[in-house]
């Protein structure tokens, strides 16, 4: 008894807990309807399982002969059973009612989406109904009658189980006696449930329209004319077998139901399989292409409309391969924007410039976002200094741990297009207190993606601050503390909550420290996105959540989906696969396979006090404004957004990889070359990958000017390759997919451009070197081999960056940065060198600028924002390589001059390479200054 009470206090004490925390972050209504709901379903589960199966058990005891002859097995059981009858009448029941009432209480999405549903005002091709049946009606339909059809199911056996044992149904010699009784209550059960089965085949009938075959998703045209007909009879004969078991009943005549079922079997055989094959290999597979025509372009149209693609703009691209003198006039803006800091290469020279504290950290991909500087809209890659408690070694007490290190601080960012003149990140934010471009905020980070799994903050022992604020001070002081004036957690003021939280975590502390008061609140589930599903438990949430300076708060913004596998003629995808890459992990969704998709809200989470608030940012999304009537007043209308929030609002990232996964295959309209498979695509592999991975190449997140778009803009961008399954890939490109991910300027309106899709087809004559191909030309470069070997000497190593394509100058341009690294243990890459190419020529300079210049013939027109650092040298641009300059003249005294400052250059390398590997930036630089004027000097000699 104690051990039970204490058991349901613990439980008591998570429920409790959990009511507190919604309670606090003012979503409570989002956790009592999810409890009213499931405790509904539970009782009708309950009830609709235990009430059947006991009157079942009850009708056949109660009705058992009362001088059945019985043999002397069954007289044994009987006399086994009987004092435990009473108990077994009723516990049966109540266990079956009890794990049904949980199977029902797990479904209260399906029902609460059925109560609620919303018509989409489309509807399929097929049978005409609006769209909202598939998404909402069948699901329900569907679970109510595999329910109700286990209920009856089981209802049958304990009967007949029951007649048997107490002699109802006799078996004697070669014939079965079953009483009238019996009869009646078997045959009344087997006609409910063809009933019920009767149903349950005519919906097979809608299901087709989200079933898969081997060419498309949905009714094709043996699912037309011989799958669905087939159904609709079979659920017509299921339902005139139900009629004779009710025949039976009254006439006592088992010979009508028995052969009514062995020609429902037999039928089934026959219109469920073998028609439809037969349909399908003499009809359909002799003419598919024309016979499948037109329900090819149902899963064309519907599967683009699912995923909201239906709007794809096609772009012809007659993209040149020859670089051009001032090319890229047209084109500045792009080239001035483009990023060559790669967000998951220097997260560790943000660890080692701004980490400060072996307590703080940053993530291992940072993250992209823009901000207006000066004017102008500026690319930055961006991240917050969070807690590292690790870190503390031996100080991680828990004191430590909970009271004093509680929050990180500041946000960290980078300009996405310069570098310094030592390779190293140009910061616009950053140090310890903030100081830099983005203005005052509040730069405490309380609720991170690497946040401790829960602190007490809010108390002041003494009246003074306790909580780290950063590790520096005035007057002398090392550190300056600071206590948490926010609303953010739970109040810990009173001891019935500081019992609740120390029994949730486990830690005695939280009843008995001191420097827990009835000013103290606990904050746990920090994780932006952990807090964001908690509170809308039907989104399927990005798997990136990224932070921006907005009102002076940092806010950490994520992408709500909601998504369903039940529109019809939608083709799924598994949505783990389709958004895993070099940058993201595969993960687990509660729905994986899925074949509808929208970004239907956009949610934020400060930063400081972990408030959440959701913004409808779909607002004709059927399932959100489903969602909205089951939980209201949970989700703010847009217009609620801020100006700066919707500045740096973006279109997010998963959600572009699925719709790139579909255009893979669906970028073809015509269903005759959808159906010859002629023009497939597929997203190359990420060419810095390890050779060994076959993992995807990520998007990227760009300002520029795509092709067909009015004016540059913030974009997401992604390539395309022939997919050549089964046979050798050729890396070239087919097309180019872009985004424009600008939601709206600070004046709070979005814009009419965001998430406009341009689609670049490239033209089939012409080939653009794909990813691939181009990061093995700048491999197999014999004089950028030489350059990285030279960078690689020593205890180095070389980094290739992200390889950008842009489409400017009329063609493809590849920019990917080069970091070089020595191995110590405090090291960090640094951006020496930019690789660039534009159809066959390749450029490998020390700056952007320098290398486009070379690439174009030195008037491009291009105007990158990379810091100008010294030149080690001049490449010039070749078909297939690079050349350098001769060191012969002919003149013997010349000859003799450029030997002289050969042996100066080596000299200058070596003393390059040495000053690198020891980490002597200052002694780097002035040997590669002293290398530059060096070669200056040899090509003046030359002539050049």
């Amino acid at each position: 008894m104690i051990a039970g009470l204490v058991i349901l206090f613990f439980v008591f004490a998570g429920l409790y807990a959990d009511v507190l925390w919604f309670n606090q972050l003012g979503f409570l209504s989002v956790l009592t309807t999810q409890w009213a709901a499931g405790a509904a379903l539970f009782f009708v589960g309950f009830l609709a399982m235990a009430i059947p199966v006991f009157v079942s058990i009850q009708i056949a005891y109660r009705m058992r002969p009362v001088y059945a002859m019985l043999n002397s097995q069954l007289d044994r059981y009987q006399q086994v059973i009987e004092p435990l009858r009473r108990l077994a009448m009723y516990g049966i029941p109540a266990l079956l009612g009890l794990f049904a009432g949980v199977a029902a209480a797990t479904r209260w999405q399906v029902v609460l989406m059925w109560l609620n549903r919303t018509d989409t005002g489309t509807t399929d091709p097929q049978f005409h109904l609006d769209v909202s049946f598939y998404l909402f009606d069948l699901p329900f339909f569907q679970a109510f009658l595999g329910f109700a059809s286990a209920v009856v199911l089981i209802s049958a056996i304990v009967a007949i189980a029951t007649t048997y044992l107490y002699g109802s149904i006799r078996v004697s010699g070669r014939e079965i006696l079953v009483s009238k009784a019996a009869r009646v209550q078997i045959a009344v059960t087997a006609s409910l449930y063809l009933v019920l089965q009767a149903l349950s085949i005519w919906l097979d009938q809608y299901s087709t329209l989200t079933s898969t075959n081997d060419l498309i998703t949905g009714a094709g045209y043996t699912d037309t004319h011989a799958t669905i007909p087939g159904r609709a009879i079979l659920a017509g004969i299921a339902a005139v077998v139900a009629i004779l078991f009710l025949v039976t009943a009254i006439i006592g005549r088992w010979r009508l139901p028995v052969i009514g079922t062995a020609l429902l079997i037999v039928t089934s055989l026959l219109l469920g399989s073998l028609y439809p094959w037969v349909v399908q290999r003499f009809q359909v597979d002799p003419s598919a292409k024309s016979l499948e025509a037109e329900y090819i372009q149902r899963n064309i149209d519907l599967t683009r409309n699912a995923y909201d693609l239906s709007g794809v703009t096609e772009v012809p691209y007659n993209a040149t391969t020859t670089a051009e003198p001032g090319a890229l006039r047209a084109d500045a803006t792009t080239t001035a924007n483009i990023r060559i800091l790669d967000p998951a290469l220097v997260s560790d020279a943000f660890s080692q410039l701004e980490q400060f504290k072996q307590y703080y950290q940053f993530p291992k991909n940072l993250d992209v976002d823009r901000y207006t500087i000066d004017g102008k809209s500026q690319d930055t890659v961006v991240s917050v200094r969070d807690l590292k408690l690790s870190g503390l070694n031996a100080g991680n007490t828990w004191v430590n741990s909970t009271i004093v290190y509680t929050h990180g601080y500041g946000v960290v960012a980078a300009y996405g297009n310069q570098r310094s003149a030592d390779g190293q990140p140009v910061f616009l934010e950053s140090g310890i207190p903030t100081t830099g471009s983005l203005g005052t905020y509040e730069p405490r980070i309380y609720f991170g993606e690497n946040s401790p799994t829960y602190s007490i903050v809010g108390a002041a022992a003494d009246s003074k601050p306790v909580e780290l604020d950063y590790p520096s001070g005035t007057d002398g002081a090392q550190q300056t503390y600071t206590t948490f004036t926010g609303n953010g957690g739970p109040k810990l003021d009173n001891a019935f909550n500081k019992l609740i939280y120390a029994l949730k975590f486990q830690s005695e502390q939280i009843f008995l420290a001191n420097d827990v008061n009835d000013q103290s609140q606990i904050l746990y589930d920090r994780d932006p996105v952990t807090r964001v599903q908690k509170v809308a438990p039907y989104l399927t949430l990005d798997s990136s959540a990224y932070p921006s300076v907005v009102d002076g708060r940092v806010k950490w913004i994520v992408d709500g989906y909601t998504t369903s596998a039940d529109y019809p003629y939608s083709t799924p995808v598994g949505l783990s696969d389709a958004i895993t890459d070099t940058e993201t992990p595969a993960q687990p969704f509660a729905l994986d396979k899925i074949n509808y998709m929208r970004n239907s809200v956009k949610a934020t989470v400060d930063a400081y006090d972990g408030s959440v608030t959701l913004y409808a940012w779909d607002t004709t999304d059927p399932i959100l404004k489903t969602w909205q009537k089951i939980f209201p007043s949970t989700v703010k209308p847009m217009s609620d957004m801020s100006g700066q929030l919707m500045s740096h609002v973006r279109y997010p990232a998963d959600l572009f990889k699925v719709q790139r996964h579909i255009l893979s295959q669906y970028h073809v309209t015509d269903p005759g070359s959808f159906y010859s498979h002629d023009d497939a695509w597929t997203t190359p592999n990420d060419p810095v990958s390890p050779s060994t991975n076959t993992t995807l190449q990520p998007p990227y997140y760009l300002t520029m000017q795509v092709p067909g778009s009015e004016k540059p803009a913030f974009t997401l961008y992604s390539t395309f390759i022939p997919d050549a399954t089964g046979t050798t890939s050729r890396n070239v490109l087919t097309g180019y997919l872009a985004v424009d991910s600008d939601a709206g300027a600070t004046d709070g309106v979005r814009s009419a451009e965001y998430g406009k899709l341009r689609l670049l087809t490239l033209p089939k004559a012409n080939t653009v070197p794909g990813p691939g191909q181009v990061q093995a030309k700048f491999n197999a470069d014999p004089t950028v081999s030489t350059q990285l070997n030279l960078l690689k000497q020593g205890q180095s190593k070389v980094l290739n960056g992200n390889l950008l394509t842009l489409p400017v100058g009329g063609g493809l341009l590849y920019v990917q940065p080069v970091y070089v690294q020595s191995t110590g243990e405090t090291s960090y890459p640094l951006l020496q060198k930019v690789l660039v190419a534009f159809g066959d020529q390749i450029a490998f300079e020390d700056t952007l600028n320098k290398a486009l210049d070379v690439l174009f013939g030195g008037s491009s027109g291009a105007q990158a924002g990379d810091t100008s650092v010294p030149t080690t040298g001049t490449t010039t641009p070749t078909t297939g390589g690079t050349t350098t300059p001769s060191t012969t003249t002919g003149n013997p005294a010349t000859d003799a001059q450029l030997q002289a400052l050969l042996a100066v250059a080596k000299q200058a390398i070596a003393d390059k390479q040495a000053a690198l590997t020891a980490g002597d930036f200052a002694a780097y630089g002035v040997a590669d200054k002293k290398l530059s004027d060096t070669v200056a000097s040899m090509l003046a000699l030359l002539g050049q």
